[in-house]
């Protein structure tokens, strides 16, 4: 069974554009033919492919169908590029999701090392680590930096390190929180940050920390960006597990204090990506690497 390319394209669209309207704009058609060639691709297929919400969703067939309209473009790309009419296509574009943490310290300095001959342009999708994998799944992206070591299907998976999360406070809150008792019976009551609903580190360090502990404590203050969490541990609305590599300034000047100096969470990440042979990807996966081995513990570059 064949898959009219057109077709294809136009549920990309729709995906891309949320509406068969904005897909029809973008692809100088008219809506009602965007919605036909939906209509024919969903009976070709005989399944449901969009769900049709404002903005459309893609149902899980839909997400398979996606995916290999992002990857037959990179494709189409890449040929562009070999044959000298790349100029027509634009640069290159490589959409990657990537968890606030690692965005905020090392992996925008990994992508000013991707070669720019022929251009590269990214597409950033911030996501807690342990969801990343999904924009894979669903075809949103073409890599991603997760925490999930199981391969998406039609993907590889590489280890490249893991980031280290140290318990930290500012001094005056420790003082004030930890001190009349052991720091295993004060931590799990005393006010917590917590990056949003979804973040389970806190709880995670708790539970390790001070067996018997149901978690971090309930009084917690959500903090949506990773600067934002680490001027609120700093400013002292309570303690948090803060990324190694903002923590050590701000200990090292006395801003932050470590909770128990012998103490921290590791969190293994992994590069995901399509298996496709598409030197802009590769590329970006090389220089990931590289930056990774730098800057967490026991990186090691991608083969």
């Amino acid at each position: 069974m064949d898959l009219p390319l057109d077709h294809v394209r136009t549920l990309l669209a729709v995906v891309d554009e949320g509406t068969f309207d904005a897909a029809a704009a973008a692809l100088h058609i008219t809506p009602s033919a965007v919605s036909q060639r939906v209509k024919a691709l969903e009976q070709r297929t005989g399944r449901v492919l969009v769900l049709r919400t404002k903005p459309v969703r893609p149902t899980e067939s839909g997400q398979v169908v996606v995916r290999f309209a992002r990857q037959l473009a990179a494709l189409e790309r890449d040929a562009q590029a070999e044959l000298g009419i790349a100029d027509t296509a634009g640069p290159a574009r490589i959409a990657i999701a990537v968890n606030a943490d690692t965005l905020a310290t090392w992996f925008l300095p990994a992508l000013t090392r991707v070669p720019q001959d022929p251009p590269v342009c990214f597409e950033l999708h911030r996501e807690d680590e342990s969801h990343t994998a999904a924009l894979l799944r669903e075809g949103q992206v073409m890599a991603a930096v997760t925490s999930a070591s199981e391969p998406v299907a039609g993907c590889t998976a590489r280890p490249l390190g893991r980031a280290r999360y140290l318990p930290v406070a500012n001094p005056e809150f420790a003082e004030r929180h930890m001190a009349g008792g052991p720091v295993r019976e004060r931590l799990p009551g005393a006010p917590t940050i917590v990056f949003d609903r979804r973040d389970e580190l806190q709880d995670r360090f708790v539970r390790a920390f001070a067996p018997g502990a149901a978690g971090a404590s309930r009084f917690r203050h959500y903090v949506p960006t990773s600067e934002g969490f680490c001027d609120a541990v700093t400013a002292g609305l309570g303690w948090g597990l803060v990324p190694e590599q903002q923590a050590l300034p701000l200990l090292r000047s006395g801003a932050l204090t470590r909770l128990i100096p012998d103490r921290h969470l590791d969190v293994p990440l992994y590069w995901q990506q399509w298996k496709l042979d598409v030197p802009a990807l590769a590329l970006t996966a090389e220089a990931v690497a590289a930056a990774a081995a730098e800057a967490l513990h026991g990186g090691a570059v991608l083969a």
